[in-house]
């Protein structure tokens, strides 16, 4: 596989496992935002939900998109507050966990969503820096999270894949610094530094290519940018 950065390897991730859901089932988008994976189930019974109250500037603090639209939603509500009168095939939530102030709610929720048999996606960072301002509450999830909360709600966990390693963090952060600086004015560029920041950079790709494959790192066990996650309600699971 050629080199993915971060977001690249999740939404090829994304697509290939929405697009293998079953033709006419039904899913719900949970956190959709922009609706920006619609494109992907063109084949389903697709629903999309979302707060609405990120507006693309936030307070100015940290990562910001600028511009952000919500008017593809189906409907507008708090993700505590989606009405249970209906369940889905498939529940589908994408880096929304570290933007919702209690995430073991969150994932309970979503859990009396899903239909017996049925199934939730799951992605979110395992850590991640300030974003989507004040919207940010959590800086992230291991796979431990996981394990723990969706195996005690009666999930059986299918697929639990890590995004990158390690090295493909540091390669990210290093690729960052330079935009930092200019943002938190720390110092003028220098011709030296900006050769050892690629120098750096080089290094970790290296050692990124012998770390396995893109989507199974070694590493992954220290560092990933996130664990993408498929889970199987079972026909008994209790009520959480």
């Amino acid at each position: 596989m050629r080199r993915l950065k971060n977001h690249a390897a999740r939404e090829r991730w994304i697509e290939t496992t929405l697009r293998a859901l079953p033709e006419g089932s039904s899913l719900l988008d949970v956190g959709a935002g922009e609706c920006a994976y619609k494109p992907f189930c063109d084949h389903l019974q697709y629903l999309a939900q979302d707060i609405a109250e990120y507006d693309g500037a936030g307070d100015g603090v940290g990562l910001h998109t600028g511009k952000w639209d919500t008017s593809r939603l189906d409907f507008i509500c708090d993700l505590y507050d989606i009405p249970e009168d209906r369940q889905f095939d498939t529940v589908f939530c994408s880096e929304v966990l570290e933007h919702v102030v209690d995430p073991v709610r969150a994932v309970e929720k979503m859990a009396r969503l899903v239909k017996p048999g049925g199934r939730i996606i799951l992605t979110a960072p395992f850590n991640s820096l300030t974003h989507f301002a004040p919207y940010h509450y959590c800086t992230g999830f291991s796979q431990y999270f996981y394990r723990t909360h969706l195996e005690r709600l009666g999930f059986e966990l299918i697929e639990l894949t890590p995004n990158g390693g390690y090295f493909d963090m540091m390669d990210q952060e290093l690729g960052r610094v330079t935009r930092a600086r200019k943002q938190f004015r720390a110092g003028p560029r220098e011709p030296l530094g900006a050769l050892l920041m690629l120098l750096a950079r080089l290094a970790v790709r290296a050692m990124a290519a012998m770390d396995g494959d893109r989507m199974d790192r070694r590493s992954a066990q220290l560092q990933t940018f996130g664990w993408h996650v498929v889970a199987t309600k079972t026909e008994t699971a209790p009520a959480p």
